[in-house]
């Protein structure tokens, strides 16, 4: 049985300056407009580096990433890093972290009732904020 080798990475630049700005903006972003923040800051980062570097940040863990209804991705940096639920705003991408024990044990039951173990789940609700609402 062979064992799957672990992707290394290496702190660049322009990781680095993606998870800086990550730290300091509220909020789901998509990637265009964390590349256009970073242009704004004189950054030297390509579109693509940043796509690059934010799936990087989500396989290890060190962001979240989570679709919209129409498939577009959004990412931040969250401040839990227990297990948690994103209440999200369609329009400016504001987001309120929630917990969900009610959904924790509703997946495991559904899970269990249909012989699945090892089970993992996201949910995500996407409305507008009241200051959007206004």
């Amino acid at each position: 049985m062979t064992q799957a080798i672990p992707k290394v990475t290496r702190n660049t630049r322009q990781r680095a300056e993606v998870l800086a700005l990550l730290r300091e903006v509220e909020g789901f972003h998509t990637a265009q407009q964390l590349h256009q923040m970073l242009v704004a800051r004189k950054a030297r980062v390509g579109l693509t580096t940043v796509y690059r570097t934010l799936q990087l940040l989500v396989d290890t863990g060190e962001i979240d990433s989570t679709r919209l209804p129409g498939g577009e991705q959004l990412f931040r940096r969250c401040s839990q890093s227990r297990h948690h639920h994103h209440l999200v705003c369609r329009q400016c991408g504001r987001t309120v972290e929630v917990a969900g024990p009610a959904v924790e044990r509703w997946a495991d039951q559904v899970a269990s009732q249909h012989g699945f173990t090892d089970v993992g789940h996201t949910l995500e609700i996407f409305g507008t904020c009241a200051q959007c609402a206004g």
